[in-house]
C-alpha cells in the first residue's frame, strides 16, 4: 500500500494529467476529474487489490465502475499510471482511433475498462450486478462504484439502490461525488438531491461520510468501508468534494464542467501542480 505522501504526490501526477490531457485536444471535462482525483488514486494505490494483467472476468479481485463517465482523463490517467497500459497513450485522448474515448467504451479493449459509461444512471446497477455475482460465486472480493451527485437524478439509480439492500448485496461500495454542481448549474436549483444520507438510509444502505479532497479522510473513510463489509447491507460514502480542486480558477464552478483551459490557463494551472512522477 502507498503512503499517504505518495499518494498525494500520485495525485498531482494525475491532475496535470487531466488538465494537459483535456487541453491538446480542447475536449473533455476537467472539474469532476479534478475534484474526484484523490479518491481514484486511493482506490487503485492503495484500496482494492486488483490485478494490472486486465482480464474482463475480474474474477478473484476487486472491481471498479465508474458510472459518471465524463470524467474519463481521470479514469485514464490513474489506469495507466498504476500499469494497466503505457502512460505515453495519454497523449492519445480523444482523438481519432483512440483507445481512450472521450467516455470509456468496451469495444476499444482498453485494459481496465469494463463497461462503457457516460448514459448516466446505469452504473449502479452494473455495480450491483457485479457484486452480487461475486457473492453466488463466492469470491470474497468487493465491488466499488463512483457516481456524480447530479446522476442521482436518474430514476434507475433508485431501483438499484433498492434491488441492492434487498438482496444484501454487503459487498458493494458506492462513492457518491458530492461537488453539488452539474453541466446546466448548481444541483440545489437544478433538482435538489435533498437529505442523501436520509433517502440512502431509507433505503437500508449503510451510510459513511468522506472529505473528498482530503487524503487522510479519503483513507481513512475507505479503510472503515472495507472493515463494514459482509453486513448484510451495501455501503454508500457521500464524498463531498470540488469541483476543478488543484486549479484554483476552476475550483468550485460548473462552467469548468466539459470546458477545456486555454494556453495561458493550461499554463496557470500547471504551474500549482508540480510534475511528480513524469509527464506522458
Amino acid at each position: 500500500m502507498a503512503s499517504i505522501a505518495d499518494l498525494k504526490s500520485t495525485a498531482t501526477q494525475v491532475r496535470r494529467d487531466i488538465v494537459r490531457m483535456v487541453h491538446g485536444v480542447q475536449s473533455g471535462h476537467p472539474g469532476g476529474s479534478l475534484g474526484c482525483t484523490d479518491v481514484v488514486t486511493a482506490l487503485y494505490f492503495h484500496s482494492m487489490k486488483h490485478d494490472v494483467h486486465f482480464s474482463m472476468d475480474g474474477k478473484q479481485e476487486d472491481l471498479f465502475f465508474l458510472s459518471n463517465g465524463h470524467i474519463s482523463p481521470l479514469y485514464y490517467s490513474v489506469l495507466a499510471r498504476a500499469g494497466y497500459f503505457e502512460v505515453k497513450e495519454l497523449a492519445s485522448f480523444r482523438k481519432i482511433n483512440t483507445r481512450l474515448q472521450g467516455h470509456p467504451t468496451t469495444h476499444e479493449h482498453l485494459p481496465g475498462v469494463r463497461i462503457a459509461s457516460g448514459s448516466l444512471g446505469q452504473g449502479l446497477s452494473v455495480a450491483v450486478g457485479a457484486a452480487l455475482t461475486k457473492k453466488l460465486n463466492q469470491d470474497p472480493h468487493l465491488v466499488f462504484s463512483l457516481h456524480g451527485d447530479g446522476e442521482l437524478q436518474e430514476g434507475q439509480i433508485w431501483e438499484a439502490v433498492m434491488f441492492a439492500s434487498h438482496n444484501k448485496v454487503d459487498n458493494l461500495i458506492s462513492i457518491v461525488d458530492l461537488n453539488g454542481q452539474q453541466i446546466d448549474g448548481p444541483t440545489s436549483k437544478v433538482l435538489s438531491l435533498g437529505n442523501l444520507r436520509s433517502k440512502f438510509e431509507a433505503f437500508d444502505w449503510t451510510v459513511l461520510d468522506m472529505e473528498g479532497n482530503d487524503m487522510d479522510s479519503v483513507v481513512a473513510v475507505l479503510d472503515k468501508a472495507k472493515s463494514m463489509t459482509g453486513n448484510g447491507k451495501p455501503i454508500c460514502i457521500l464524498m463531498k468534494t470540488e469541483m476543478g480542486k488543484g486549479v484554483d480558477f476552476m475550483e468550485g464552478s460548473h462552467e469548468w464542467h466539459g470546458i477545456a483551459p486555454s494556453d495561458e490557463q493550461l499554463a496557470k494551472a500547471l504551474a500549482q501542480l508540480p510534475e511528480t512522477l513524469g509527464d506522458y
